[in-house]
């Protein structure tokens, strides 16, 4: 019974298996730092928290600016090559944290890593894309990826808790060297993957076709793109808002938060396969965006409410509202791998991975501060403008989808049979 218990939470191939223990290793290394930078930041870079936050909010603008052209950059030279590049030079930059002091030094490493992260993240998608075929296995392959990622992102999270356990700076620097380490046997994994027999764009390339119009030409993918990335905001909810909902609005004592975070990691991990089932179709995709919106509304109410019980009573709604919140993030995910699966060019995946990111960039942006002004400033209505959010662009994710797959029709002859289907 065991056995067949893991086999049912195993990938069934050699090359899902060996790409979710990639996610798990690169998830542990990265998830270590990320863990710990609050601490690593001020206490051995030496910057204030505003500092802090100002850095982070550059090096997300400068990877905004440069997420097209690290699409495009991907079409051209290959995704493997740029993945395995790119994930050499991220483990080598990681070795420098220790060196770093004061603000001009912080901003550059910090924009240096995340441009290097976003193309090896680049390069990471359109390989997935490429290396398995269209539907049903596509998309569980990269739920199955997803979950692993969590996996890895837990253990990351024990190791950095160890060293800030022990307090020491010596422990505190010890943490980049660590994930430098994880990613140099990271970007060994990455090298040793099967290649692709041609660069993705090339496979379906005919003499004398017209070449593959730019991504930003389908205005319906680049909508889409943008109601993925209000979408993907449950994350601000689930790791910025309800926390600092729980300690400043609520009576409910402050180690629930590790509940919480256990809560979605263990949903995460177990939950995500199934909830990614029939997404490998446009029509799956949306029902999944609609399950997503759903389960938005549903934790804004559930959590907005805490702010007038007591007790248990608020500590079982906070719960509640993390777990629907947490439905919301496997069935963001879910429809997120079924649109990138079913509406991207195969002629110009990187190109469309490009428009793509831009919502994932754009939200860390916009959301956090947004959302955090209305939750604890506005109470009940703050959290139904967040929830009208989600519905919203759960709406215009339909007919935008839709507006997709027609320029495809036209654009690229042969690639939406089983999109249409």
């Amino acid at each position: 019974m065991i056995s067949r218990a893991l086999g049912r939470l195993l990938p069934e191939t050699k090359l899902e298996r060996d790409l979710a223990v990639q996610c798990v290793l690169s998830a542990f290394a990265t998830g270590s730092f990320l863990t710990g930078t609050a601490v690593f930041f001020t206490q051995v870079v030496g910057l204030s928290g505003a500092q802090v936050g100002l850095g982070m909010s550059i090096a997300g603008a400068v990877t905004l600016a440069l997420s097209l052209p690290l699409g495009r950059l991907s079409d051209r030279v290959g995704a493997k090559p740029l993945w395995a590049v790119a994930a050499l030079v991220e483990a080598v930059f990681y070795f420098a944290w220790p060196l770093a002091r004061g603000m001009v030094s912080f901003v550059a490493l910090l924009s240096v890593i995340a441009v290097v992260s976003v193309a090896g993240n680049t390069g990471r998608n359109v390989y997935r894309l490429a290396i398995f075929p269209r539907g049903a296995a596509r998309v569980r392959a990269l739920a199955y990826m997803r979950a692993a990622r969590n996996v890895g992102y837990t253990l990351g999270a024990l190791a950095s808790g160890i060293a800030l356990a022990i307090g020491t700076r010596g422990a505190i620097t010890a943490v980049p060297i660590l994930t430098g380490a994880l990613l140099l046997l990271n970007a060994a994994m990455v090298a040793a993957l099967p290649g692709l027999d041609r660069p993705a764009h090339a496979a379906h390339e005919e003499p004398g076709a017209p070449a593959a119009s730019p991504a930003w030409r389908n205005r319906g993918w680049v909508a889409l793109a943008a109601c993925n990335g209000v979408l993907t905001s449950n994350q601000v909810l689930l790791n910025v808002v309800v926390p600092l909902w729980l300690v400043e609005r609520t009576d409910a004592p402050r180690v629930l938060l590790a509940w919480l975070f256990g809560t979605n990691t263990v949903m995460a991990v177990l939950l995500q396969v199934r909830a990614s089932r029939g997404a490998e179709t446009v029509d799956g995709a949306l029902r999944a965006v609609r399950r997503c919106a759903l389960s938005f509304v549903l934790s804004c109410v559930v959590i907005s409410i805490t702010h007038d019980t007591v007790g248990w009573v608020s500590v079982a709604l906070i719960w509640l509202g993390h777990v629907t919140i947490t439905g919301a993030e496997l069935w963001q995910s879910a429809s997120d791998w079924g649109f990138q699966s079913e509406l991207s060019d195969p002629r110009r995946l990187g190109d469309y991975q490009g428009v793509w990111s831009l919502g994932y960039q754009a939200g860390p942006i916009l959301f956090p501060g947004l959302y955090t002004w209305l939750a604890l400033h506005w109470g009940a209505p703050g959290w139904a403008v967040i929830a009208g959010l989600a519905v919203a662009a759960a709406v215009v994710a339909h007919p935008a989808a839709r507006a997709a797959q027609r320029y495809l029709a036209t654009a690229a002859p042969g690639t939406t049979e089983h999109a249409l289907a």
